[in-house]
């Protein structure tokens, strides 16, 4: 009888023990990521990331508070009172920069083949999208700074992944590059 009372008991612990460390994780994945948000005091685009391992840490125990572990403004604005958390906690997806850069090049088509960005399959993992700025260079997107990425997306074209590495192999190394005539069977959406 005894025995029988312990194992419930160590199965109500283990249960509860069990959901605390759900709840945890899906804490430390709901507040990662970098952010974009509007700075109050300077009213510019910012980057910033929540500290998902603290906050994880917290809802282990009680609910968390969210708090930044990095921000773009940072160190000149370190000690700021962190008034944009309210940004993230009203619409917490909409300013994750994944989510921004997918949304983005989901209705694009790639400025060189034409085909549609949003066709390609898995790109966020392995075959990430490129820019071609206004000088004509192609760079994958994840090298700017995330802040400029509103910016960049007014002033750049998208470019797919294929398209990226073939043009940049083309510019790199021009003397291995040959040019056919273009044919009717060939051609693609050429701009």
């Amino acid at each position: 009888m005894v025995s029988a009372f312990l194992w419930i008991v160590a199965l109500a612990v283990a249960a509860f023990l069990l959901y605390r460390v759900i709840s945890s994780v899906r804490t430390y994945f709901r507040f990662r990521g970098k952010r974009l948000v509007t700075c109050p005091e300077t009213h510019q685009t910012a980057a910033v990331e929540i500290d998902a391992k603290e906050a994880a840490r917290e809802a282990f125990t009680h609910p968390p508070q969210m708090q930044l572990s990095q921000c773009s403004n940072w160190p000149e604005r370190k000690d700021c009172g962190q008034q944009c958390l309210q940004e993230i906690a009203m619409r917490p997806s909409d300013c994750l920069v994944r989510n921004i850069v997918i949304d983005w090049f989901s209705d694009k088509n790639c400025v060189f083949c034409g085909r549609s960005i949003a066709e390609v399959k898995e790109w966020w993992v392995d075959h990430q999208p490129a820019l071609l700025t206004p000088e004509k260079k192609i760079i994958p997107w994840n090298e700017f700074p995330a802040e400029k990425l509103p910016e960049l997306f007014n002033k750049c074209e998208p470019v797919c992944w294929s398209c990226s590495v073939t043009e940049t192999f083309r510019r790199q190394h021009p003397e291995l590059v040959t040019d056919r005539v273009a044919t009717p069977l060939r051609i693609r959406h050429i701009k």
